[in-house]
């Protein structure tokens, strides 16, 4: 996935005030500047220029949600609420000790951030979509990497060490179209708001995480 990059605008106030400059007795001070100097640092190679006090206004104001930024919460709580499905076929079908610890943490993270996402949407009057329900996007199309439910049947009908390749390849799919979904909300030029910025990185961070764990798993069973 190509990184994302989140540019910040640093802005710099300095107050000039004008001294003495040791003119004659009849000369008088020059008056201190009651407006301060707003100044914006130019990007690498490119001069700083002074900000207007509406422009300096509008540039400290945190960015808002966009339909784009909705859309991607409404969309990933759903993704999530699949990924749960999956962990709970884990207990009862693999004979690894390490794979259900895995998916109990799995399973913990992805509870709050159902729970985060609910509440964000709730908190700007915005639908929030239903955990029994699959999201389907434009024309009927699956979330990126989600499973159908003929897929998902075969994983619910594996055991042993079936059960537990199948279960790392369809979740690191998964994880995949996560990291998608965040990427596709960069390029619609969404997660500028300081909220949806910070939980999209944490889920890059996370997914990568664990999709770097389901890979170790799966070269075991290959060894």
């Amino acid at each position: 996935m190509k990184r994302v990059s989140l540019i910040s605008m640093a802005v710099v106030v300095g107050v000039v005030a004008a001294g003495c400059t040791g003119g004659t007795a009849e000369e008088e001070p020059a008056a201190a500047s009651s407006e301060p100097r707003i100044i914006q640092p130019g990007a690498p190679g490119e001069p700083s220029r002074e900000l207007t006090p509406e422009e300096a206004a509008e540039a400290v104001e945190p960015p808002s949600a966009t339909d784009a930024d909705v859309a991607f919460m409404q969309g990933m709580i759903p993704h999530h609420a699949q990924a749960l499905r999956m962990t709970r076929l884990v207990e009862d079908r693999t004979e690894r000790e390490d794979l259900p610890l895995f998916a109990e943490r799995m399973d913990i993270s992805q509870e709050d951030e159902i729970d985060l996402m609910r509440r964000w949407l709730e908190e700007r009057d915005e639908e929030v979509p239903s955990l029994l329900a699959e999201h389907e996007g434009h024309e009927g199309e699956l979330m990126p990497g989600m499973l159908t439910e003929e897929e998902f049947a075969e994983l619910e009908a594996a055991e042993g060490e079936t059960f537990d390749r199948l279960f790392l390849e369809s979740m690191m799919r998964h994880h995949a179209g996560a990291l998608q979904m965040v990427e596709e909300l960069f390029a619609a030029e969404g997660g500028q708001e300081p909220e949806i910025s910070q939980f999209a990185m944490h889920i890059v961070s996370d997914q990568e995480i664990e999709m770097s764990r389901m890979q170790q798993m799966l070269a075991d069973l290959d060894g």
